[in-house]
């Protein structure tokens, strides 16, 4: 059995949700751990969840942490949030001993086929802590200036060198975890940096094209539709992480971030982001059953100049969502794999910048 963990509060509950019903599917035997971090999120949650779904109240780890709680005060709620990254893998390992393995997920995540695969690549290197890289393409390496490797997927095993991981992290987390780049350090991420060189054969980054695929790194392989499939370079999809994908006007504007980063060619974006948004709906809908009073909090958008400048690019290349009715549509222009490229160039125009 497999056991995962992942926390967020009420503005991610669909996503988690969603999250959740995913892993149900695809690993069906698997427990998912919640750390809940309003009690909105803990209300919900627990009365859906069963034996395959165990909450985590955020005031229960302060309470086993009080180290963690007393930096709450310096810190801005993501940024404590990120503080939490380690703290909340290694309190299950030392409450569950009987734990063998804990995989960290983002909220914003969701399975596309069964990740057995990760795990038998980590049984067979013998590997104690899993990574995977950003996996940047060429032209966006800059990026890798916030972290060679992305927190989104990370996997600890209860022993030694799983355990001396954690506590490491959790004491640099502890120390500084801010939203901005400093002295080589960014938030909880950058520090991954470190764990192969720190940690040795311990540690397996994992090269995987179909698993923690994301909006940054999907140009840099293949990736084909199949009938209710996708593989990208020849492997299935397992996990895709969907950073920035949110509701920016009521339940009606969606922005994927696609943007910033190459939009995904029509079909690709229905099998892929339509899958997500059908999940969402999905998840808000069974909210909305256990809890009727229940509403998404939306993020307020910044409608300044950039939002404007590149709004025609947004709709016309497909980074822009729109719903109608019961269907979810988008620009159709796409350019695959080179968009990125062609839209960074546009930008120049439209942003001057």
């Amino acid at each position: 059995m497999n056991h995962y963990c992942t926390y967020f509060d009420g503005g991610f509950l669909p996503q988690g949700l969603a999250l959740w019903r995913s892993l149900a599917k695809h690993d069906p035997d698997s427990v998912l751990w919640v750390l809940a971090l309003d009690e909105t999120t803990a209300r919900v949650l627990g009365g859906l969840g069963g034996s395959f779904l165990k909450v985590v109240t955020l005031a229960e780890l302060e309470s086993a942490d009080p180290e963690l709680a007393r930096v709450k005060s310096t810190r801005t709620r993501a940024e404590y949030y990120f503080t939490l990254s380690p703290s909340w893998p290694r309190y299950l390992l030392r409450k569950r001993p009987d734990l063998g393995r804990v995989t960290y997920l983002d909220a914003d995540m969701l399975f596309f086929a069964n990740p057995e695969g990760v795990f038998t690549a980590m049984d067979a290197a013998g590997a104690s802590i899993l990574v995977t890289g950003h996996r940047f393409p060429e032209w966006l390496r800059h990026y890798e200036k916030h972290g060679r490797y992305n927190v989104g997927l990370l996997s600890f095993r209860n022993d030694d060198s799983g355990r001396a991981c954690l506590d490491d992290w959790r004491t640099q987390c502890l120390a500084w975890c801010h939203d901005r780049l400093e002295d080589g350090k960014y938030a909880d991420q950058k520090y991954l940096d470190a764990w192969p060189e720190k940690f040795g054969a311990a540690v397996l980054v994992l090269d995987d094209p179909g698993v923690n695929l994301a909006p940054w790194n999907w140009t840099a392989q293949p990736c084909a539709v199949g009938p209710g499939s996708v593989a990208v370079d020849g492997r299935p999809l397992v996990l895709f992480h969907f950073a920035r994908f949110r509701a920016i006007t009521g339940d009606w504007w969606w922005q994927s971030g696609q943007l910033d980063y190459g939009v995904m060619p029509w079909a690709l974006r229905q099998a892929v982001y339509g899958s997500y948004w059908r999940a969402l709906v999905a998840a808000r809908a069974e909210i909305r059953q256990a809890e009727p009073a229940w509403r998404q909090p939306v993020r307020a958008a910044r409608y300044d100049r950039d939002f404007w400048r590149s709004l025609p690019l947004r709709l016309l290349f497909g980074s822009d969502w729109l719903r109608l009715g019961d269907r979810f549509v988008s620009g159709r222009l796409g350019l695959g794999r080179y968009s990125g490229r062609v839209l960074a160039k546009l930008r120049t125009i439209f942003l001057r910048r």
